[in-house]
């Protein structure tokens, strides 16, 4: 859920590339990185931390040039190493620098290939780095001194063909320009706009729609699924699909948690999506518990809060901003290894006691998965003296791993994975829980855009879309992905990191 932009200007873009990664920082908060373009040079400066920790003045004066990529990452594997913060770079051919948003499923086969038969080194365990190596060499087989637009679109097909999994990419060409590419399925989104200028049209590609928003640019559209977007140096805009069998089938969760409520992703207003979600939600307790008794709805800042006001409106309930929210404190969903989870809770987190004390609280969450979060808030909720905690997830209960790009555990770790409703809120301190219906979820973002037939709902069917997944590979990422695995990692990096100092 790493978040990219790129840009292509008619003067220097370093403060623009650094107020659109801001805009997208809810998609990363473990580091941070920017790269731009001036007469065939790079210029680059990444490491781990926030955009605002990243980037200083001396940094940013020396970021010149008028096109630049940027990235703000989390780490779907557990590691911080600053190793690994992006953009990458190859110099051959031509100097190439990509950004890289979601999760390679072949990486090994990849990595193996490029290594035995493209005969280039990987220097880290990023698969955004296999995936920059990939599109260079494909490029460079063109053979061309001076690439054109068809040996870029050339080079992203060949991507399609090599590659497996959920990814949005933008990689710099030094000196000739940008290019944005989707994977087939559609599963991470990316967006470009363009913005008029005194000297020109300007261009960004990026995450999502907010950051074209933020910085005065007009949205033009989404990538297709398979589709790149390739923009010169001179500011001329190309497009071209890619892939043979592209077809929509994009990751629901991005309305669910990852994306900003005022984002459209692939023609839905995630805001609208969540209200309907709100709506759903209604519905069910409406006919499951006519009679549930609740006195006030209070969302747990801030994902669920839009969910949860339509849902207080369909009920005829108060709705109530219960907890206050301490905005210096990083989201937990993305906070690598669970004593930091914990702790993070109660920092983040202080109950208005006002509006618990004696009442039937229904608590509203965009989602649960380890579980961690939403029991801590439940004991706040009681110890605030509310007299019964009821808990609502706007999402069904998520019971399998991501291997798109999201850093959904293990599915060990996963507190729904093999237990039924009842025995989650026995686990998480809930006199009851609702979840939301699969089915709803889907029509509810569906509702937004009805040409899209297909969503990514791995998390809560084990369906994966791409096709190539099975138990030995989520053996595996249960291996990278566990708490123990990442507490190993974060130590390995800070061993390597002192090592460099």
């Amino acid at each position: 859920m790493c978040g990219i932009v790129g840009i292509v200007g008619k003067t220097n873009v370093n403060q623009a590339l650094y107020d659109a990664l801001t805009v997208l920082q809810h998609r990363g908060q473990d580091a941070a990185g920017i790269v731009t373009c001036d007469s065939g040079r790079l210029f680059l400066r990444k490491d781990n931390g926030l955009v605002r920790d990243v980037f200083h003045q001396r940094h940013m004066q020396r970021l010149v040039g008028n096109m630049g990529i940027g990235h703000v990452r989390y780490p779907t594997a557990g590691s911080s190493s600053s190793a690994e913060a992006q953009p990458f770079y190859v110099n051959s051919p031509y100097g190439i620098t990509l950004a890289h948003n979601g999760n390679l499923t072949n990486v090994e086969q990849l990595s193996r290939e490029i290594y035995e038969a493209d005969l280039r080194h990987v220097n880290t365990n990023s698969d955004s780095e296999v995936l920059l190596n990939v599109f260079a060499h494909e490029l460079a087989s063109g053979g061309k001194l001076r690439p054109n637009q068809d040996d870029i679109f050339n080079a992203v097909r060949a991507v399609h063909n090599r590659c497996r999994g959920g990814y949005a990419a933008i990689a710099m060409v030094t000196g000739y320009g940008i290019v944005g590419f989707r994977d087939p399925n559609g599963i991470r989104p990316i967006v470009f706009g363009k913005r008029e200028t005194p000297d020109g049209i300007e261009y960004m590609i990026a995450s999502e729609s907010v950051a074209l928003d933020v910085l005065g640019f007009e949205l033009i559209r989404d990538l297709e699924p398979g589709e790149a977007v390739y923009i010169t140096d001179a500011g001329e805009l190309h497009t071209l699909q890619c892939a043979k069998n592209g077809h929509y089938a994009p990751c629901i969760f991005e309305h669910v948690y990852l994306a900003r409520p005022d984002s459209m992703i692939d023609g839905v207003l995630v805001y609208k999506a969540r209200l309907r979600m709100g709506e759903k939600l209604a519905e069910k307790i409406l006919r499951d518990r006519p009679d549930h008794g609740i006195d006030v709805v209070i969302p747990i800042p801030d994902t669920s809060r839009t969910s949860a006001v339509e849902l207080a409106n369909r009920l005829g309930v108060k709705f109530r901003e219960g907890f206050v929210k301490n905005r210096y404190i990083g989201r937990t969903f993305i906070m690598p290894g669970q004593a930091a989870r914990k702790k993070s809770v109660r920092q983040k987190l202080n109950a208005i006691e006002l509006e618990f004390r004696g009442k039937n609280v229904l608590l509203v969450d965009d989602s649960i998965v380890r579980g961690t979060t939403c029991k801590q808030i439940i004991q706040m909720a009681r110890e605030a003296g509310a007299a019964n905690v009821y808990f609502c997830s706007a999402a069904p209960a998520v019971r399998y791993p991501n291997v798109y790009g999201i850093d959904m555990p293990s599915a060990h770790e996963l507190i729904a994975h093999g237990r039924t409703t009842e025995e989650v809120a026995e686990l998480i301190g809930a006199d009851w829980l609702i979840y939301q219906d699969l089915d709803d979820l889907v029509e509810a973002v569906r509702e937004g855009n009805p040409n899209i037939t297909e969503f990514d709902c791995s998390v809560f069917d084990g369906k994966y879309v791409t096709g190539d997944v099975n138990e030995a590979y989520l053996g595996k990422i249960e291996q990278a992905r566990n708490d123990a695995a990442k507490s190993t990692n974060n130590v390995a990096s800070a061993i390597i990191d002192l090592h460099n100092n």
